[in-house]
């Protein structure tokens, strides 16, 4: 599947590929951060032990093309795991997601990780409607969303991954 290049596809700055179990410590580390545990407080890992399950979680359906497909983001000018991004079945379709490590935010990574990422989804696995969902108040993500070429359709309450109750707002890309 990925021929010569570690990377299953890339961009100007960046690596999208399979995540190995060197990627585990990085991976618990981002998901602890402050930033991503307020918006997405049920993405953090308990342990090392954890992230490492993740890791090999995410490899067997990397293996066999299947959903959830969640891969590494790496910079690829300096080889860094710098996030994560992947799909999974959801009520109402197929939903996209993406975190971006602190440090690496507000450099454009996460508008250019859901552009690459959409266009690979609807190439390779002939997705038809893809839809993020970002938690009310969260204005760097709607703006993402809005320059991936997402469209706000509605909000929504009573999710059970909404933790604070506060409503999600949905955006969806229609082919």
């Amino acid at each position: 599947m990925l021929g010569e290049s570690k990377y299953l596809f890339e961009t100007e700055n960046l690596g999208f590929r399979r995540f190995d179990r060197t990627d585990a410590e990085r991976l618990y580390e981002h998901h602890n951060e402050q930033g991503l545990k307020a918006w997405l407080p049920n993405e953090s890992y308990e342990n090392l032990e954890e992230a490492i399950d993740a890791v090999e979680f995410f490899g067997k359906y990397y293996d066999n093309d299947e959903l959830p497909f969640v891969l590494a983001i790496e910079l690829k000018e300096t080889h860094e795991l710098i996030g994560d991004t992947g799909v999974n079945e959801a009520p109402g379709g197929v939903e996209i997601g993406y975190s971006i490590c602190e440090k690496y935010q507000r450099h454009g990574y996460a508008t250019e990780t859901v552009k690459a990422m959409t266009e690979f989804l609807l190439i390779h696995f002939n997705i038809k409607e893809l839809f993020g969902r970002v938690m009310h108040g969260n204005g760097a993500s709607c703006r993402v969303m809005d320059k991936s070429g997402y469209k706000y359709i509605k909000e929504e309450f009573g999710a059970e991954d909404d933790p604070y109750g506060k409503g999600m707002l949905i955006y969806k890309l229609k082919l």
